[in-house]
């Protein structure tokens, strides 16, 4: 959405940016409405969401990285074992698609081929969340679960953990991130309890105007109504994966005992080395889940 009138500046009135912007917006919001009309496969779709019926779930948005996926699934069964998992895959390959479609068949883990996505070529976040709106509209208002979250596929638990938990007494829970007098929940780790959003007109998608990333749409219907100074939050950090760098250069972040490798950032020279950290990190885990498939 674009910024409010009066938050434009007179140089923005000069250079017409309310009405590129709004024009923009509308653009945006036309090309997610028509997305949101696509179908999948509808067997998948349904199954996926009766799965969802009254329990808390976890959705994975999956992109081109079927080793990052097998770790996840395993990981997720092993730690967070009362949650329904489900797999959507936004995969531009659909070679890596064929592989997250066996991972998931062989745990068991419901999986969904998302319709081809019309920013993919264009943007990563934009194309992420026009898929986490496909998947409110499609999958998680028809499942009615108790609460679900979505997950990047590239966040991995590390020791047992409810997610959910402290929905008990706030109707969101995340990484908070700050833009300006605006905030949204980082939406690689963000839960929702369904009873508190059924309702509202969710949008998961960006809203740059306002320098709000993926999920930051929700500003509007959601966020802005919420006392983040009584909000409960995910705790997280950033670290280098080796000494001798800076995080910027090859950055892990830690949400609370998530490990989330960050493969979209960094040094890109750095990127099989910081992979390989991260598997020896998860390899202790990802041993004591082998017998969890």
């Amino acid at each position: 959405m674009p910024k409010s009138f009066r938050e434009f500046s007179s140089a923005d009135w000069r250079h017409l940016r309310p009405l590129t912007q709004s024009a923009k917006s509308l653009r945006y919001r036309l090309v997610d409405r028509a997305y949101r009309a696509r179908r999948a496969d509808s067997q998948a779709t349904q199954l996926a969401a009766a799965a969802m019926h009254g329990r808390n779930v976890l959705v994975t948005i999956a992109f081109d990285d079927p080793q990052l996926v097998e770790w996840q699934i395993r990981l997720v069964r092993r730690y967070v074992p009362h949650a329904v998992h489900v797999v959507l895959d936004n995969s531009s390959s659909n070679s890596a698609a064929a592989d997250n479609r066996r991972i998931a068949d062989e745990a068991r883990v419901r999986y969904v081929r998302a319709p081809s996505n019309p920013w993919s070529a264009i943007g990563a976040s934009r194309s992420h969340g026009i898929v986490l709106n496909w998947c409110w509209h499609n999958m998680i208002r028809l499942g009615e679960p108790a609460a679900f979250g979505f997950l990047d596929h590239d966040i991995f638990p590390t020791a047992a953990d409810d997610p959910f938990a402290p929905l008990a007494t706030q109707d969101v829970y995340g990484i908070v991130r700050p833009a300006g007098p605006r905030w949204f929940l980082w939406a690689g780790f963000c839960m929702f309890r369904f009873a508190a959003v059924r309702d509202k007109p969710l949008d998961f998608g960006q809203d740059w105007f306002n320098g709000l990333d993926t999920g930051g749409g929700n500003w509007k219907p959601l966020y802005r109504h919420i006392d983040l100074a009584k909000l409960a939050r995910q705790p997280t950090s950033f670290v280098p994966f080796r000494p001798g760098i800076t995080v910027a250069a090859g950055p892990l972040q830690w949400c609370g005992t998530w490990l989330h490798e960050v493969g979209q950032t960094g040094d890109p020279r750095f990127a099989a080395e910081k992979r390989a950290r991260v598997a020896a990190l998860l390899a202790p885990h990802l041993d004591a889940a082998a017998g969890a498939l």
